[in-house]
């Protein structure tokens, strides 16, 4: 079914990708490395730039916090499907009422008006769709994890961002983690040799589950077309099912370490407690690496009744010392070349404030390299490749992968445009 919202639009433009798409280049490796001022686009040099909102949900009032607190922007419109929520949102930020908008469409309605840039905190679904209009109509773009829930829309990101540098509008997608000064002073020192070949990996991300309100959502009418938008984090085609939408930070880092894509996964996924939604509850993993590099990766959503260790966690074993990194733990290095690392327990928070600061520099000082793309797009398309694996209990090619055409279409019947 046709969504009718351009959700891979810019795939055709980025078809190159599709057969030529490469593992990143080697600044997006080593972190959000930026060079060379550009013109300035959308707002003049120490203005306050001008934003466009789409997703009023709890992370859309989150970060339009921040955005407000950094000093350099004002909120200029705003959109959400939900009118409860545009109106929360924009009563708290004194959004005027004639600049709240609400339906799918709503988002092209923000991007009519003088923004500078668009804030996209939709569920991942519409990602590509948003981001690609916001191009298009001239707009800087600061997306949310994860970039989309399929390969199409994985490339349309990539075409985007393509588009955006080509154009001079800046596009960031905000990992915490690739601005995590720990994370990035040890991966670096990793790339450099700290701990010598690579022998093998594990990578993990085990929590409890994060959609205890949108369970009760479907509880109380699970036939409502608008109460499945509102449980979106329990739809596998709205999230991009667990290992997308979430265990994505975990692969993200696993990619960083790596520089490079993986040849292939295998492994398998269940629902092995969850009576709600139609996600999985568990994946279980191995990524095959060159050089006979395999690196396990396991995921779980529910109860773990105190077990150690828990949350976003990766280990790379060398011949000369062990990589450890944990998201709002300790990261380190062990071995010959030992080095402290440090703990960072506010990452969650700091990580989107240092990439909004970097966004307001990036746009007022006309850099426009975007390098957090490429490198997103690569641990989106890690994420998608463990998914198909595990869906199909198959080993599954890199490859085989970027030759997908298969878009995951959402249900949208019954919603108002």
């Amino acid at each position: 079914m046709r969504t009718g919202f351009e959700v891979t639009a810019g795939v055709e433009r980025g078809r190159l990708s599709r057969r030529e798409f490469v593992a990143g280049t080697s600044a997006a490796a080593m972190g959000w490395s930026i060079v060379s001022p550009q013109a300035v686009r959308g707002a003049s040099a120490n203005a306050k730039i001008r934003l466009g909102l789409v997703g009023c949900g709890s992370r859309g009032n989150w970060i339009t916090d921040l955005f407000l607190q950094h000093g350099g922007y004002t909120m200029v419109a705003v959109a959400d499907y939900f009118r409860d929520r545009v109106d929360q949102l924009g009563e708290r930020f004194q959004v005027p009422g004639d600049r709240r908008f609400t339906g799918l469409a709503g988002y092209r309605r923000v991007i009519e008006q003088e923004v500078d840039a668009l804030v996209i905190e939709t569920p991942p679904y519409f990602h590509p769709a948003q981001a690609a209009a916001a191009v298009d109509a001239g707009k800087h773009v600061f997306l949310a994890k994860p970039i989309a829930v399929d390969v199409p829309g994985s490339l349309s990101i990539e075409a985007s961002g393509q588009r955006a540098t080509a154009t001079g509008l800046c596009f960031l997608v905000d990992y915490q983690t690739r601005v995590d000064e720990h994370y990035v002073e040890c991966i670096r020192r990793v790339h450099e040799g700290a701990i010598g070949e690579f022998v093998f990996g594990e990578a993990s991300y085990h929590a409890g589950i994060p959609w205890l309100r949108q369970i009760r959502y479907l509880q109380e009418q699970p036939d409502n077309p608008e109460t499945r938008l509102r449980a979106w984090g329990l739809d596998r085609v709205m999230s991009g099912d667990v290992i997308t939408e979430q265990n994505v930070h975990t692969l993200d880092v696993m990619s960083w370490i790596m520089g490079q894509p993986p040849l292939s996964a295998w492994g398998t996924a269940d629902r092995k407690l969850r009576d709600f939604g139609d996600c999985c509850d568990t994946f279980s993993l191995v990524f095959r690496y060159p050089n006979k590099v395999g690196i396990t990766f396991s995921s779980r959503q529910f109860d773990g009744h105190g077990t150690q260790p828990e949350g976003i966690r990766n280990r790379m074993f060398g011949t000369r010392g062990v990589l450890e990194t944990a998201y709002g733990g300790a990261t380190l290095i062990r071995g010959e070349n030992f080095h402290r690392g440090g703990s960072s327990p506010g990452i969650f928070r700091e990580g989107a404030v240092r990439n909004i600061a970097a966004f307001y520099s990036d746009i007022q000082e006309g850099r426009h390299e975007n390098p957090t793309v490429a490198a997103s797009v690569r641990s989106n398309l890690v994420s998608i490749l463990g998914r198909q694996a595990a869906y199909t209990g198959e080993s599954v090619s890199w490859e085989a992968l970027l030759q997908s055409e298969e878009r995951w279409e959402a249900d949208l019947r019954g919603l108002k445009t």
